[in-house]
């Protein structure tokens, strides 16, 4: 049997940040929910059921973590943050998936939240 493709994944990571682009927020925060797909070769720890053959969840976690206690005006540089810092702390990773929301948005809109999602591919020439 082979794979044809592989990825590991984290969904409904909640944090409270200070991102935003309006005083208030920087100031008090806002809870956020990031989602993670990561393209990932798992072909080595599906037969070696290894932890070191394959992307850890917590480590994976941490990163995401540490960069959203950065804070930044637009949750679409955050997103790109975590994506960067994941493609260069494991090379192996061939795309990530990463969607961040904010919920209740100061927009004057009643809605659950707003965010971006982004799909980014390692080219590995750097």
């Amino acid at each position: 049997m082979k794979i044809k493709n592989s990825c590991i994944f984290l969904n409904g990571l909640r944090f409270h940040a200070f991102h935003g682009v309006m005083p208030q927020e920087r100031l008090t925060g806002n809870d956020y929910r990031v989602d993670l797909k990561i393209d990932f070769p798992l072909e080595k720890a599906v037969g070696s059921d290894d932890v070191n053959d394959t992307l850890n969840y917590a480590t994976v976690y941490t990163a995401v973590k540490e960069e959203m206690d950065v804070p930044t005006q637009l949750i679409e540089q955050v997103a790109y943050h975590i994506a960067d810092r994941l493609f260069r702390t494991f090379k192996a990773i061939n795309e990530v998936e990463i969607k961040v929301e904010k919920y209740n948005p100061p927009m004057g809109a009643d809605c659950e939240g707003a965010g971006v999602e982004l799909h980014l591919i390692n080219d590995k020439t750097e």
